[in-house]
């Protein structure tokens, strides 16, 4: 291999640290999404990116690289200038438009998060952002892969009535044994393959595969017998002719009008699930018929809530809470204080993995 340029590789090394500076602060900030509050997450992830991007710009991205590391040099910049991107349409003047806005201020962020991702190994320090802290970052997983099918992300075209999906495998998976399976579904007008980075960094040190599939139509249909349902049974067993998954070990979750979905599809089927976990949601009339019934009595339910949710009030899941513990229903309910309604990193490695992973398997 040919020698590096110290000085390119030493330029590089200084920018890491602050665009994972920007890649927390802007996660952080989703997190902490509320109307009315737009100019201070602003101001919050300025004074967090500083003119990170104006000297990458100025005095990296320009530069002519080492010839071994020229298709390393411009995959960067392109993720980078993703990242940018995506700032500049965040900052825009809140307005009746704005959240239109940030649904393409997060599509570039994603875009830019894949393609770090594929260049983990050349970027340590950003490589933090993809592991639990504590955890190697560039490093996969512990383990060797035997190659049986592909790992990492995978994206999967909607064919027929099975909408679209993404997938995530852990590196170090291995046909040799059964892998459990979370699918993550996402919120109204939302996309799988950007809902699944709220999960990448439990899921890839846990070693959990990954299920995050798109709805058919701009959300989920609420309905018993939905579409929806269909196509995500239809997925998840296409996942397990390719994988050895661990079918006493399916968990479902969903955020918003993908923790509503939750409840229907869960409840409904419920002999596929471990356990179910509704964030943000709301228990849809939908469910009315299999609660009468009991069904799905048997399966722990955490139901997640923000005392601030400005879209379904805390008050409505409340109620939930109470109505589904006189049914006798298995039901776990935490309240979030200082939470809203907005995207769910922190809560889905705080509290939902270690939910999940103190279950015992589903019995038959």
């Amino acid at each position: 291999m040919a020698s590096e340029n110290p000085t390119y590789t030493e330029r590089l090394s200084s920018y890491e640290p602050d665009l994972l500076k920007f890649l927390n602060a802007f996660e952080s900030v989703q997190e902490d999404m509320r109307p009315g509050e737009v100019r201070g997450l602003q101001a919050r992830l300025v004074a967090a990116t500083g003119d990170t991007f104006r000297r990458f710009n100025n005095d990296f991205a320009s530069m002519t690289p080492p010839e071994d590391r020229a298709a390393f040099h411009r995959s960067f910049v392109i993720a980078v200038a993703h990242l940018e991107r995506a700032l500049n349409l965040f900052m825009v003047d809140p307005g009746p438009n704005w959240v239109e806005i940030f649904l393409r201020s997060r599509g570039s962020l994603v875009r830019g998060l894949y393609a770090l991702y594929e260049r983990r190994a050349d970027l340590p320090i950003i490589a933090r952002h993809f592991a639990l802290e504590g955890t190697p970052g560039a490093a996969d997983p512990a383990g060797d892969n035997d190659g049986a099918a592909p790992v990492g992300f995978t994206h999967h075209e909607r064919e027929g009535q099975r909408g679209e999906y993404s997938l995530y495998v852990p590196e170090n998976y291995t046909s040799a044994k059964p892998w459990p399976v979370i699918i993550c579904l996402h919120g109204g007008y939302g996309q799988g393959y950007e809902y699944i980075w709220t999960w990448l960094r439990p899921a890839r040190t846990k070693g959990y595969i990954l299920l995050s599939p798109k709805s058919l139509v701009e959300t989920w249909t609420m309905t018993m017998g939905s579409p929806d349902t269909r196509s995500v049974m239809q997925m998840l067993d296409e996942v397990a002719q390719r994988y050895a998954i661990d079918r006493s070990r399916v968990y479902l979750t969903g955020l918003s009008d993908g923790g509503i979905f939750t409840y229907i599809m869960g409840l409904e089927r419920h002999e596929v699930f471990t356990a179910l976990a509704p964030v943000a949601g709301a228990l849809h009339m939908a469910a009315d018929p299999m609660l009468r019934t009991g069904t799905g009595r048997e399966l722990p339910i955490f139901v997640i809530h923000g005392v601030h949710d400005f879209i379904f009030p805390v008050t409505f899941t409340r109620q939930t809470n109470e109505l589904l513990t006189s049914l006798k229903y298995d039901i776990k309910y935490e309240e979030l204080p200082d939470w809203g309604h907005a995207l769910t990193y922190s809560i889905n490695e705080r509290l939902v993995m270690p939910w999940f992973e103190s279950l015992p398997p589903r019995t038959e």
